[in-house]
């Protein structure tokens, strides 16, 4: 394999990477004027730019800009057109943010938005602006900005660390990563307090306290390291993408994944912020993971967890969580299973017993990592506070009653004990005593099986070992008993709770996981979208104990407009039904407990499929999904979109193919139609003309009369044909039932088509006891006729046509026969297909009048059967089911 082989590009490689950028061509352009601090000159910089572009003949609006009063920069704003803020009334005060629709609507090609970490003011559509440039961005406006080094969520706690300022404005770091550009507008310190100085940055007054806290000189240089230090790791990004997309060799394709092992620790927040820090420069994936251990999280760490969890996503972090009651091992077995090649875990602050006895967990991790590095980080700041959360650890913080209980159990079994102590020896006592141990273990966590524990081993002791009603031990094997007593009655009530644990989650796993396979199978089983939808919402009720509804697409355009099921208990109003459109065009979730227009009492999922948008569903919380009760929730999600998705695909697939038919039909018919009507009417045209010259005889004006009228009669059976295979088409046919006699039908029928069958010899059989029938007269009518008049054109001149009728089993049969060609066998199947004509004969009609008849037999649930008589000709069987005409029958419907 020659050097050329071995860089010769992937084609499916190459393909996905042409459709990336297809998709990225359709969105707008992220350019960011990046800086290490407020008055660097960002925003003047951005307006210079603004003011280039302009004169290339870009169409450049301001969307946002703060001036901050400059005059330099004031005067930068001038000639550039001003799409004004909307504003917010909260609190008594107006706000002014960004009008997205308005910009949306002008549709500009540049437009600038000032201050990218910005909060917008409650009631806004977005929480954060950089949320509304997301928007901008995605409606294909390029969008200029400015961003802060301090406000980029993964340096927040560096620069509180430096500058001892905490930063509550941060902008996720995947937005940064996903800028097309980014300008570095850079100062030196110098230069910065020198304008600070002359109140270029900040009013004198406050441009002296800002040089005594915030900017001090070594901050500033500290703040422009990290911010030329982060603007040179995405150059040389750029650069090994650069690289792997030209197919250039070198050492960049190092497949690294970085694994974050995170907790319900505020610790855990620093810990994700410097694993994305560091999976950015090591140019690696990053995956937080979280061990649930058996114990039960107390409310504050449950919500501590959620927030660590929420910022690892939110950093772009893949998320995944277990069980184990091992910790190190529990870490280590998801990070064999994603190919993990770096660990980074906390540096442990705690010293104490569990330690000893458990083992430390950064010692286990590099013990039993094997090939995988282990990464260990320490933080000074938060010692202390994590001091004081490993000291109340969720093993121990049992309610009092708990522990009450615990010591009533024990206290309970020692008087029981004491009162047969005449009886029982000690060591029987210290059995007893065990077996109460393991009861409270039945019931309660670590802490009240301590306590029962070590309540029992004292009680023991003081009562029962010798001497009495003292804590001496005498004897050494009585010693070896006591401390054998404690170890078991304490390895034995905490494996007991351990267990009861484990059994609770497999228990909660099990639950879901029914819950799963439950609505996957009723799902697939469902038949139509109202089905789909009302087992979702009944499904969502059962095992969320939520309202919801769902929106579904009405087409591209949009929603449907009417919320579904009709008995849901949402009520949606009209801004909410907004709400529902902005998720459905941009397949991001909104409402209640999001960032995304959040003043509802709705949440909105997007319900997005692997092809179509299939709509939105509108759930009624009461508190934000967290943790396993997230990945449940996103998994029920996943299957509802899949059902609706493979509905709505079936229903385009039939619109696909009634679309197709009609077009076939449409060949078909223009085809079949134009023959069928260029003969009479060119036999109508040209008798017409003859009779129009007046000078033909009478014998001639009576053959082109009956030309004419012939010709008129198959205008008139065509039209017929089409307008009941319309009627059929369209379900609008409903037999009128009633009595009739069959005679009647036959003579009828004979008296239509008295000239066409002149030719023949015509026998109609009718047996002497022919009851009355029930059917539709002008129905059976039609069918006979048109079977009738098949045979006569298909039968040669002096043969018998027969018509026979009779009664057999609650059934009228009607047989028509002929001695014509009869049918080609392999065309039977077919006789009854609209437009069908065997041996594709194109003379005699347009192949509908027996489509016409089996739907009239349908119409009377009756059967049709074709056949070639014995020796040649057709027969034609129809079977109908009726009721017998007796006296009874005329007494009820009063005839007489």
């Amino acid at each position: 394999m020659n050097i050329y082989d071995e860089n010769r590009p992937d084609p499916d490689e190459l393909l996905a990477s042409l459709k990336e950028q297809e998709d990225k061509n359709k969105l707008g352009k992220l350019k960011i004027f990046f800086g290490m601090c407020a008055g660097v000159g960002k925003t003047y910089t951005m307006l210079q730019a603004a003011h280039l572009e302009k004169g290339k003949k870009v169409d450049v609006v301001i969307g946002y800009v703060e001036t901050h009063g400059r005059p330099e920069t004031d005067k930068l704003v001038e000639g550039l057109e001003i799409i004004p803020p909307y504003q917010i009334s909260y609190r008594d005060t107006l706000f002014r943010e960004v009008d997205i629709d308005a910009i949306i609507a002008r549709k500009p090609q540049v437009v600038l938005i000032d201050e990218l970490a910005h909060t917008n003011a409650p009631g806004s559509r977005h929480t954060k602006r950089y949320q509304d440039v997301q928007e901008l961005i995605n409606n294909g406006i390029d969008v200029f900005t400015t961003l802060n080094v301090q406000h980029i969520e993964s340096r927040t706690d560096t620069v509180t660390q430096i500058t001892g300022v905490s930063i509550r404005e941060t902008v996720p770091d995947d937005v940064l990563e996903a800028a097309d550009e980014i300008e570095l507008v850079d100062l030196t310190a110098d230069e910065l307090l020198q304008r600070l100085a002359e109140g270029k940055v900040y009013t004198p007054e406050r441009s002296q306290e800002a040089i005594r806290n915030f900017f001090r000189k070594g901050n500033i240089t500290a703040l422009r390291e990290m911010s030329l230090r982060l603007v040179a790791d995405r150059v040389d990004k750029q650069l090994r993408e650069y690289m792997q997309t030209r197919r250039i060799p070198g050492p960049w394709k190092s497949g690294l994944r970085l694994m974050v092992a995170i907790g319900p620790s505020p610790y855990s927040a620093w810990l994700i912020r410097w694993a994305k820090s560091l999976s950015y420069t090591m140019d690696a994936s990053l995956i937080a993971v979280y061990v649930q251990k058996t114990e039960t999280l107390s409310p504050e760490d449950q919500e501590q967890l959620n927030k660590n969890i929420a910022l690892a996503k939110q950093l772009g972090a893949h998320y995944l969580s277990t069980t184990d009651t091992d910790l190190s091992r529990g870490i280590l077995n998801i990070a064999q299973r994603e190919n993990v090649t770096h660990i980074l875990v906390g540096k442990s602050q705690r010293k104490g017993l569990r330690e000893l006895l458990r083992g430390d967990l950064v010692s286990k991790l590099i013990h039993d990592s094997g090939d995988i590095d282990i990464y260990v980080v320490g933080a000074k700041e938060m010692k202390k506070r994590q001091k004081r959360f490993a000291f109340a650890s969720s093993e121990f913080r049992s309610s009092p009653k708990a522990y009450l209980a615990s010591a009533a159990v024990m206290l309970l079994a020692v008087l029981l004990c004491y009162l047969c102590k005449g009886f029982v020896g000690y060591q029987v006592v210290s059995y007893i005593l065990l077996f109460a141990v393991s009861l409270v273990a039945l019931f309660f966590s670590t802490g009240p099986i301590l306590l029962a524990a070590a309540l029992g081993a004292m009680l023991w002791d003081f009562f029962f070992i010798n001497p009495p009603l003292t804590f001496y031990i005498a004897k050494p094997e009585d010693l070896m008993m006591f401390g054998t007593f404690f170890s078991v009655a304490i390895i034995n009530g905490v494996l007991t709770a351990r267990l009861r644990s484990q059994q609770r989650l497999a228990r909660d796993r099990e639950q879901r996981t029914s819950a799963l396979y439950e609505l996957s199978k009723v799902l697939a089983s469902a038949s139509g979208t109202q089905e789909v939808i009302e087992q979702a919402v009944t499904h969502i009720r059962k095992y969320f104990d939520i309202e919801s509804a769902i929106l579904l697409c009405e087409d591209e355009t949009g929603l449907q407009t009417t919320l579904l099921p009709a008995d849901s208990k949402i009520e949606l109003q009209s801004t909410e039904h907004s709400i529902a459109a902005w998720v459905y065009k941009h397949v991001k979730k909104a409402g209640k407990y999001t960032d995304t227009l959040p003043a509802t009492d709705l949440t909105f999922y997007p319900l997005k499929g692997k092809r179509i948008n299939t709509g939105v569903l509108l759930v009624k919380p009461q508190k934000p999904f967290r943790g396993e009760m997230e990945m449940f929730w996103d998994t029920f999600r996943v299957q509802l979109t899949n059902a609706l998705e493979r509905e709505l695909l079936n229903e385009i697939a039939r619109r696909a193919s009634v679309l197709n038919e009609s077009e076939k039909l449409y060949k078909t018919l223009f085809n079949s139609i134009s023959h069928e009507l260029r003969i009479p009417v060119s036999t109508l045209m040209g008798a017409s003309e003859t009779l129009l010259q007046k000078n033909s005889d009478q014998e001639l004006q009576q053959q082109l009369a009956q030309e004419i009228f012939m010709a008129s009669d198959r205008l008139n059976r065509l039209i017929e044909n089409l307008l009941n295979m319309s009627r059929l088409e369209s379900d609008r046919i409903t037999p009128s039932i009633d009595w009739h006699d069959v005679h009647d039908l036959a003579n009828k029928v004979i008296s239509n088509l008295h000239d066409k069958l002149k030719p023949f010899h015509t026998e109609v059989i009718i047996p002497e006891n022919m009851p009355l029938v029930k059917f539709d007269f002008g129905l059976m009518e039609q069918v006979v006729h048109n079977l009738v008049y098949n045979a006569t054109q298909h039968s040669q001149p002096k043969t018998t046509i027969r018509i026979k009728f009779y009664y057999d089993h609650h059934h009228l049969v009607i047989q028509v026969m002929d001695r014509g060609t009869g049918f080609p066998p392999e065309s039977i199947p077919y006789l009854c297909n609209k437009f069908y004509r065997a041996n594709n004969r194109v003379a005699g009609g347009i192949g509908l009048g027996l489509s016409i008849v089996k739907g009239f037999v349908d119409a009377h649930q009756g059967t049709i059967r074709f056949e070639n008589r014995a020796h040649g000709g057709a027969l034609i069987t129809i079977k109908i089911p009726t009721g017998k005409y007796t006296i009874e029958n005329n007494e009820a419907h009063g005839l007489h």
